[in-house]
């Protein structure tokens, strides 16, 4: 290994906002902002500019390796030293490396003798390099063949450094979105990957569940996982098996299994029809076990998310007698254990959403062996310590589980996600978390555009890797690197627009519960005032409020320079928080909107219509376009009420 260096850092030159500097070309004493993601434990600047020759060799390390983690064609050494020199102990390309075997050292200097390396890595194992040449490629990016003199000693604060993605509200992507997906997240050292499924998995025999949302296909899986090893990351099943099965229990077939098909509580919210199955009904464990008999063998990884998260109508149905004789959590144990138990027959260990048993943090010692905990909440006040607490004690796993804050809005909410990461690695450092997973959910139609979630992820991943830095995201960084901005300044408008109803935020929480006071959850204020009714009584904020995050919307601009996919999608997100702000204010003028109002309204929001249907198709499937679309076209309809 080479060896620990004390950390001297240089200054830095920072350039405007908005220059196009892709590639920057350091001064000749090595200077030069770095822009990695996530940042390095401990840089070192040794001075001096260093030269890449065109042609890249590699030794110590698969070439094939190296190509795809640079993104570009790596030959091997011939019998000799490599450009790239790596010195790797063991050679063996397995998932699931630990802390230890992920961390890396990589000197970056001319030759010590002619033909020598100019890159040198020491890292335990394959994983430690693929970190390493993350790192290169970055500073590739950002300096092309002249790189500043450094000597970088890395190694990440969790061993799984997990992404979530919601495949299951409308959003599917398409196989060649995904797999841009994987090296995206492998380039933030991202090591895990679920796409979180309720419907969206062509089970045979069960065609009419997802027919017609373009679900993924055990074949698609399968590429998908190869994909993914290929870049050092492991893709695990994830399909909810207890609650969130209303897209199958609605069918006649699956009706039978349900708790309940009559009126229930979501927490404090009144809900009706079928949501869990029913955890007594012998039938249901037939219908999970069939179910994993198919997605099991699908996945090499070891890992299942069973899911079982928000069962709350348990109780209000039919299994209402064994929650009276034996308690609420008890009879959600014993489905769960069950579970568990078809999944560990079939070689897999299963993790299941905590937040059931975390309500009565008691009961959590009586989880089954092995079953891996996923502690999540998505607000900066979401209690990550307590409920680690209530594992460790237990004894049983548990990781953390924060969100990107990108679903229900239009461009995220910056300070709760930055609260919440905060929150959950600061706290799975401190109690012994063995991962982090940051979930990026689809709630209402999967409508946020995907800059806003790859801004999120790139937190979650870089707060997971130094968790030191967890509330200071480099946001020039995260344009280059997640958004592939050469403004550097994409990033930077999206956190800046995210804030612009945050006071409104503070305030909304009637939004979601009436008559209810204090911060909204889960949404944006924009977001939601698009939702209610030009002549809803619900008035969260004065007019006076409105109209200043309307202005607010008025001065920004997408940043100049970014052109093609990037600045449509920003471009999108900005013309509809116009809207729903012009909206906002409209139906807070005393005596309501006039027809001719409605009307531009109308306008504007078909417009945002048929460029929302544009741009989901150029990545993602048409399966759940319609419905997706039809949340907009509900407010559409609502608002050509009284247009002439």
């Amino acid at each position: 290994m080479l060896p620990i260096v004390a950390p001297i850092v240089a200054p830095i030159v920072v350039q405007e906002e908005g220059e196009m500097v892709q590639i920057q070309m350091p001064t000749e004493d090595g200077q030069g902002e770095l822009l990695l993601l996530p940042e390095p434990v401990r840089v070192t600047r040794l001075g001096g500019v260093v030269r890449l020759p065109e042609r890249l060799t590699i030794s110590g390390v698969d070439a094939g390796v190296a190509s795809r983690m640079l993104g570009e064609v790596v030959e091997p050494a011939a019998g000799g030293v490599g450009v790239i020199s790596a010195v790797v102990q063991t050679l063996a390309d397995v998932p699931g490396a630990g802390v230890g075997e992920q961390r890396y050292a990589m000197r970056v200097a001319g030759a010590e003798v002619p033909g020598g390396a100019v890159v040198r890595i020491a890292a335990p194992s394959v994983s430690g390099a693929r970190h390493a040449l993350s790192t290169l490629r970055q500073l590739r990016r950002r300096f092309g063949g002249r790189l500043p003199g450094l000597f970088i000693e890395d190694a990440p604060a969790f061993a799984v450094r997990g992404v979530m993605l919601d495949i299951s509200r409308c959003r599917v992507p398409t196989m060649g979105r995904l797999f841009e997906i994987v090296e995206l997240l492998a380039g933030l050292k991202v090591n895990h990957l679920q796409l979180y499924t309720e419907h969206t998995f062509a089970y045979r025999g069960h065609e009419q569940v997802w027919a017609g949302a373009s679900a993924m296909t055990p074949g698609e899986i399968e590429r998908l996982d190869e994909h993914c090893r290929a870049f050092g990351v492991e893709l695990a099943a994830n399909q909810n098996l207890f609650g969130h099965m209303h897209r199958w229990l609605k069918h006649r077939a699956y009706g039978h299994l349900a708790e309940t098909h009559g009126d229930w509580m979501f927490d404090v919210w009144p809900r009706s029809g079928p949501f869990s199955l029913c955890p007594t009904d012998p039938a249901s464990e037939v219908f999970v076990a069939g179910l994993l008999d198919q997605i099991a063998p699908v996945f090499r990884s070891p890992l299942i998310n069973i899911g079982c998260d928000e069962t709350y109508d348990i109780a209000f149905g039919r299994s209402k007698e064994a929650v009276r004789s034996r308690g609420r959590a008890r009879v959600y144990l014993e489905f769960v254990d069950k579970i568990a138990a078809m999944c560990r027959a079939r070689g897999k260990r299963p993790m299941f959403w905590a937040d059931i048993v975390l309500h009565e943090p008691g009961v959590v010692a009586e989880l089954p062996e092995g079953l891996l905990g996923l502690c999540w909440g998505y607000e900066p006040d979401s209690a990550f310590a307590e409920w680690l607490n209530a594992f460790a004690q237990a004894g049983r796993p548990a990781w953390v589980c924060p969100g990107t804050s990108s679903w229900r809005a239009f461009f995220g909410r910056s300070s709760e996600r930055t609260g919440n990461i905060i929150a959950a690695v600061g706290a799975g450092v401190e109690r012994g978390a063995g991962g982090v997973l940051t979930c990026d959910w689809g709630d209402e139609g999967h409508r946020q555009q995907w800059p806003m979630s790859a801004v999120g992820l790139a937190h979650g991943s870089a707060a997971s890797w130094n968790p030191a830095h967890a509330g200071e995201l480099p946001l020039r960084a995260v344009s280059l690197h997640a958004l592939g901005d050469a403004t550097l300044a994409s990033a930077g408008f999206i956190e800046r627009v995210s804030e612009v109803d945050k006071p409104l935020r503070e305030i909304g929480a009637a939004f979601s519960v009436p008559g209810a006071t204090g911060r909204l959850r889960n949404a944006s204020a924009l977001f939601c005032d698009l939702h209610h009714g030009l002549e809803s009584a619900l008035g969260v904020g004065t007019i006076g409020q409105w109209r200043a995050v309307a202005e607010a919307l008025a001065g920004e601009r997408v940043p100049g320079g970014l052109g093609g996919l990037l600045g449509e999608q920003l471009g999108h997100a900005l013309e509809v928080s116009r809207l729903s702000a012009a909206r906002a204010v409209a139906r807070r003028y005393k005596g309501g909107v006039s027809a001719e109002g409605r009307g531009v309204l109308c306008e504007r929001l078909a417009a945002c219509t048929e460029e929302f249907k544009r741009l989901w198709l150029i990545d993602s499937r048409p399966g759940g376009l319609d419905e997706s679309v039809g949340k907009y076209e509900g407010v559409l309809r609502g608002m050509m009420e009284g247009v002439r």
